[in-house]
């Protein structure tokens, strides 16, 4: 069955199939502005410019993505976050960290502790792929307490934070 064609290839059964899967429902959304972080707090990162949402799954006012009716599946997402001028600290108590959440529960994060006395921008990344359900709730979330630190500013450039997402199979 099906039809040769770039698009295909022969199977061993000797029908012609469509090459992968469409990887959707996918997402790409990023800060509009710099967003201050309060110390000693995980914060919802406000990715409220979308660059693209294949499924209207991204809520640009409460910051996450929803799976879809119909979408259940292992989705890939990942994030990047600068931290602008940030002081270290000579102790191990001290960390600079970003969250995946799954239903408001950690499921990914990394963390820095940063052992230099110099004050810099400070990047973080996390990755994670998930077995999700149909409903299930995804953000994403920067969290720092250093010694004496007050709030923190995430920068918002095109290249600085951001995060993404999508179904990979299911």
């Amino acid at each position: 069955s099906g039809t040769a064609s770039s698009s295909t290839f022969l199977r061993g059964d000797q029908t012609y199939a469509a090459a992968g899967e469409l990887n959707t429902p996918s997402f790409g959304v990023r800060l509009s502005s710099d967003q201050t972080v309060a110390n000693q707090t995980a914060t919802k990162l406000a990715l409220a410019t979308e660059d693209w949402d294949t499924d209207s799954a991204w809520d640009a006012v409460n910051y996450s993505f929803t799976v879809p009716n119909g979408e259940a599946g292992k989705y890939w997402f990942g994030g990047h976050v600068r931290i602008l001028q940030i002081a270290g600290h000579d102790s191990t108590n001290y960390f600079s960290q970003v969250q995946i959440r799954k239903n408001n529960s950690t499921r990914a994060e990394h963390r820095i502790y940063d052992y230099s006395s110099t004050v810099k921008d400070l990047d973080l990344q996390v990755f994670k792929v998930m077995n999700l359900g149909v409903g299930d709730n995804i953000d994403f979330r920067v969290y720092h307490n250093g010694s004496g630190q007050s709030n923190q500013n995430i920068a918002s450039s095109l290249s600085s934070t951001y995060f993404a997402g999508f179904k990979v199979t299911t």
